[in-house]
């Protein structure tokens, strides 16, 4: 298998080809055990470009070998044999690997006394839990590539809501968010409550070809989120938007008009599941009559708060849209009439009055 670092034996600068040198094999060590209810899991089974069987199958081209380690995908009832592999990672005996982590992480600092907010497996020598902080501070700067999937790893999550007793947070905010993996990457952000199948598969994708020495590093913005999935909002996106524009507001969730008056953020949110849809291009929030609660957002839930009321913002814009789209309509209803008649040449009588000139003739 090949490998990476940043200098050669020699102690030399690599050349531009060494650096592009991937890796045959990778390992994915998954930790579910955050403050979660597994739904990032759940949802990433629904994937299927490329789906996890295709994935850990070889059946995408250019891939390294993916070896997934997973609870759902454990050789046995739990226990050491499914914990070996990390162990081994922990102990860095086993490279290359990318850990993702799935929920949020508590601050075990808060805990006076004994006790624990989170454990994945027992320590061998003592038997006591050992926490996901004791596994994140072990295999995180040990890792080719860190990735945090869901809203609940990225940024806390409604575990981490104002006046919550663990003092949660996201993994750049415990990890640090100058945090660099042994591939020289930040934590990779995919947020979603849960989040969207495709677009995890799509930046584990990314993350390892880039492994495979095959593509750069994939582009983030300032919260660590892939640009290209989280570089527009849910309104640019939705197919509600026009009636926005036209100052058409729906009264109920009955209507399919833009939701903005009845607590939908879209239009603050950056989120593209109205255009990528849930399952194979189908669902995603206002797509089916819900409104966007702003579930993949830093702030989420505590800035997004009550969720059906309408936001502070859309009561200022709608209101400053309300003039200019009634004109609007207005006027689109007029050119809509005029242009839904056809022409007046298109009749059956005998005589041609289509403006045709039979300029060719003598």
């Amino acid at each position: 298998m090949s490998t990476q670092s940043g200098t050669t034996d020699a102690g030399r600068e690599p050349s531009r080809a060494e650096r592009r040198e991937g890796f045959d094999e990778v390992h994915i060590l998954w930790i579910s055990e955050g403050m979660s209810c597994d739904g990032d899991t759940v949802s990433v089974t629904a994937a299927g470009q490329p789906s996890i069987e295709d994935l850990v199958m070889g059946l995408v081209p250019g891939m390294p070998t993916v070896h997934l380690h997973n609870k759902v995908l454990s050789p046995s009832q739990g226990g050491e044999d499914f914990l070996a592999p990390y162990r081994a990672a922990a102990r860095g005996e086993l490279t290359p690997f990318i850990l993702v982590i799935e929920g949020s992480v508590p601050n075990q600092n808060v805990i006076e006394g004994d006790g624990y907010w989170t454990s994945f497996g027992n320590d061998p020598d003592t038997g006591e839990p050992q926490t996901l902080n004791w596994w994140i501070d072990h295999l995180a700067p040990k890792a080719w590539a860190v990735v945090a999937v869901g809203t609940c790893a990225a940024y806390g999550g409604i575990h981490a809501m104002a006046g919550n007793p663990t003092g949660c947070m996201g993994l750049s905010d415990y990890l640090g968010w100058d945090f660099k993996s042994q591939g020289a990457l930040p934590v990779v952000n995919v947020p979603g409550c849960p989040v969207q199948p495709e677009n995890f598969m799509e930046t584990l994708v990314w993350v390892l070809y880039h492994a495979a020495g095959s593509a750069p590093p994939p582009p983030l913005d300032h919260m660590l989120r892939p640009q290209w999935l989280f570089g527009k909002t849910v309104h640019e996106g939705c197919d509600r938007a026009a009636y926005y524009e036209q100052a058409d507001f729906a009264k109920d969730y009955n209507s399919p008009k833009c939701q903005v008056k009845v607590g939908c953020w879209g239009p603050v949110v950056n989120c593209n599941v109205p255009k990528r849809g849930w399952m194979g291009g189908i669902g995603g929030c206002p797509n089916v009559g819900g409104i966007c609660i702003g579930c993949t957002m830093p702030g989420f839930p505590d800035a997004f708060m009550p969720f059906m009321d309408e936001p502070a913002g859309a009561a200022i814009s709608s209101l400053l849209v309300k003039p200019y789209g009634a004109v609007i309509r207005r006027l689109r209803g007029i050119t809509n009439i005029a242009v839904n008649q056809e022409p007046k040449w298109h009749h059956n009588r005998p005589e041609l009055t289509s403006g045709y000139d039979p300029y060719w003739r003598p």
